[in-house]
């Protein structure tokens, strides 16, 4: 079985930065793909952003050239850096990893963009 915890939201201003981290826990050979969802109050939650473990990564077109995501095995990490942010990029993100037919989710992390 698999744990994510992620960590790192926080109140920033329009046009600023935040990075999310994403920690693996468990049976971590399993993991195929982590990556990052958001969900707005009343919304449905949607995928930000992904990477496989071959490297492979996916975004959402509204976040395309100032999200990147980034991952380093030796700490089983996740990371999500997030530049340029707008107030539309408020939610509560969710670090998720797939594996073996299973999807683990994290707590969330509150992202706030305002002035």
């Amino acid at each position: 079985q698999v744990q994510v915890a992620e960590s790192g939201g926080d109140l920033v201003q329009p046009g600023g930065s935040l990075r999310l981290s994403c920690v693996a826990s468990g049976i971590i050979f399993r993991i195929s793909a982590m990556g990052w969802y958001r969900q707005c109050p009343g919304k449905q939650r949607d995928l930000v952003a992904s990477i496989t473990n071959l490297g492979d990564t996916n975004y959402a077109d509204s976040v395309k050239g100032r999200f990147t995501i980034s991952r380093d095995d030796a700490k089983n990490t996740v990371y999500l850096q997030m530049n340029s942010l707008k107030p539309e990029d408020t939610a509560v993100y969710y670090c998720f990893a797939e594996g073996g037919n299973k999807v683990a989710w994290g707590q969330g992390t509150q992202v706030t963009v305002s002035a």
